[in-house]
C-alpha cells in the first residue's frame, strides 16, 4: 500500500485527479492510460501490483502522474487508505471510474450456482461499488473546492442479460439503482454521477467470444467485438464534461453485436 503522505504539488492545481478501480487490466487499464495520457494524475487501485505497475508504465512520458494502490474492493478498510492516499498524495479528488468487477463462474445454470460464487460476485461488482462510491463522495462533498464526478461500469448486462449470467448481471442491474440514486444525491454539492454500459469491448475477459457465445436459442456463435480504446475515449469524453453537464447513461458496444432487437 503506497503511504506517501506529502501532496505531489505539480498534481494539484491545473491537474485534475482520478481514481481508476480494476486499472490492472482492460477497461480499467484502458482508461487509466487514456487519462494519464492527457495530463490527470491517477490512482490505479486493484489487488495485485504487478499488473498496476504495468498499467503505470504503458502510459506515455510526460503525462500524469500516477499513484499504485493494492486495494481490494470488497473489503472497506482497503477502499478507506484507497482514498487516504489520494487525499494524502494530491490533495483533492475529481473523478471516480468505478470499474472493478468480476463476471464469475460463466456458463453455470443459476440451480447449480453456489452461494460462495454469488457472494463474491455481489460483494466485488455491487458493494465494491457502493463502497468506493461513498468514499468518493464524503471526499467531494466536504474537499474545496466542492464537487467532483463519479462514473460507473454498468454493462450491456445492466439492460439484458446472457444466459448462465444470473449473478453478474443481477448487479450491474443494481448498480443503474447505485447511480440513479448518487445522481440525485450529489446535486446539493456539484457531484455529477453517471454511468456507461460496455458491450464486447475486445479484452482478456471478452476473448472467448469472437470464437463462440452461448446465445439465447441454446446455439453457440462468434460475436464482434470492438477496441477497448473507444470505450476510453467515452469515459474521457464523460469525464471532461464541466459539473454542469452530465453523461447520465452511455451504451458503446461493438456495432454488430447480438443485443439491439432479435440479434
Amino acid at each position: 500500500m503506497n503511504t506517501a503522505k506529502t501532496i505531489d504539488e505539480e498534481s494539484t492545481g491545473a491537474r485534475k485527479v482520478a481514481v481508476v478501480t480494476g486499472a490492472g487490466s482492460g477497461i480499467g487499464r484502458a482508461v487509466a492510460v487514456e487519462l494519464l495520457t492527457a495530463g490527470w494524475s491517477v490512482a490505479l487501485a486493484g489487488r495485485r501490483p504487478e499488473p498496476l505497475a504495468q498499467t503505470a508504465a504503458a502510459a506515455p512520458a510526460g503525462g500524469g502522474t500516477a499513484l499504485t494502490v493494492r486495494a481490494d474492493v470488497s473489503r472497506p478498510e482497503d477502499v478507506a487508505a484507497l482514498f487516504g492516499a489520494v487525499r494524502d498524495r494530491f490533495g483533492r479528488l475529481d473523478l471516480l471510474f468505478n470499474n472493478a468487477g468480476t463476471f464469475g463462474p460463466g456458463g453455470v445454470p443459476v440451480e447449480e450456482l453456489p452461494y460462495d460464487a454469488w457472494r463474491h460476485v455481489v460483494d466485488t461488482n455491487l458493494n465494491g461499488a457502493f463502497l468506493c462510491a461513498q468514499a468518493a463522495y464524503r471526499q467531494m462533498k466536504e474537499q474545496d473546492p466542492q464537487g467532483g464526478r463519479i462514473i460507473n461500469n454498468g454493462s450491456i448486462s445492466a439492460h439484458t442479460p446472457r444466459p448462465h449470467s444470473v449473478a453478474y448481471t443481477a448487479t450491474k442491474h443494481a448498480l443503474t439503482g447505485l447511480t440513479k440514486s448518487l445522481s440525485l444525491d450529489g446535486r446539493l454539492y456539484g457531484i455529477a454521477v453517471g454511468q456507461i454500459d460496455i458491450g464486447n469491448a475486445a479484452t482478456d475477459m471478452t476473448a472467448g467470444m469472437q470464437t463462440g457465445a452461448l446465445q439465447a436459442n441454446g446455439e453457440t456463435a462468434p460475436e464482434p467485438v470492438m477496441d477497448v480504446a473507444d470505450v476510453a475515449r467515452t469515459v474521457r469524453h464523460m469525464a471532461d464534461l464541466p459539473l454542469e453537464a452530465n453523461v447520465q447513461f452511455a451504451t458503446v458496444m461493438a456495432t454488430a453485436m447480438p443485443y439491439v432487437g432479435r440479434g
